[in-house]
């Protein structure tokens, strides 16, 4: 059997690589598009060294009919987006309860101990384009320059108290 006959999953025995060997290539995505409204105003933060931070929480619904009964159902999912840098000020400004946005970015994922000792995690979106939906406000793309993501060595001025407030 040549490697081109192989079953999609199945090993390269000639390598003993599988699907995380580098013998495949699997292009790496990461993406993720919503749109809804703001639960709450959006909160800014600065870290120590005065980046910006700007989360917030949009709901958004999903319009389905029920198989069985055959009516019409409405299910609210609710998602935490966050920004950094230049991007974050700019929403911090004009975002507020209520407001239609269509968020572009990727999932992000993290773990924590509280002081109790129980673990924590969150999954996020980081939000790096966010568009402005509203009537009568101007249709602007707001978009995150690849510089202005949180340096890896930038820590956040939230306290591991403050995140045990996260309702999941």
């Amino acid at each position: 059997m040549s490697m081109n006959d192989q079953k999609p999953g199945a090993a390269n025995s000639s390598r003993g690589e599988g699907l995380s060997g580098p013998g495949l290539r699997l292009a790496y995505l990461n993406n993720v598009v919503v749109m809804g409204r703001l639960v709450a105003d959006p909160d800014i933060r600065y870290t120590p060294k005065g980046t910006p931070h700007c989360t917030f929480r949009i709901a958004v619904n999903r319009r389905f009919k029920d198989q069985t009964s055959n009516e019409w159902r409405e299910d609210t999912y609710f998602f935490t987006v966050s920004s950094w840098g230049p991007l974050a000020d700019r929403l911090s400004d004009r975002l507020k309860k209520g407001s239609a946005v269509l968020v572009q970015g990727e999932l992000r994922s993290r773990s924590w101990e509280t002081q109790t000792g129980e673990k924590r995690s969150l999954v996020e979106i980081h939000g790096r384009s966010i568009q402005l939906l509203d009537r009568g406000a101007p249709i602007e793309l707001e978009t995150a320059e690849p510089e202005a993501d949180l340096p890896p060595d930038e820590e956040t001025d939230i306290t591991k108290d403050q995140l045990d407030d996260i309702p999941f």
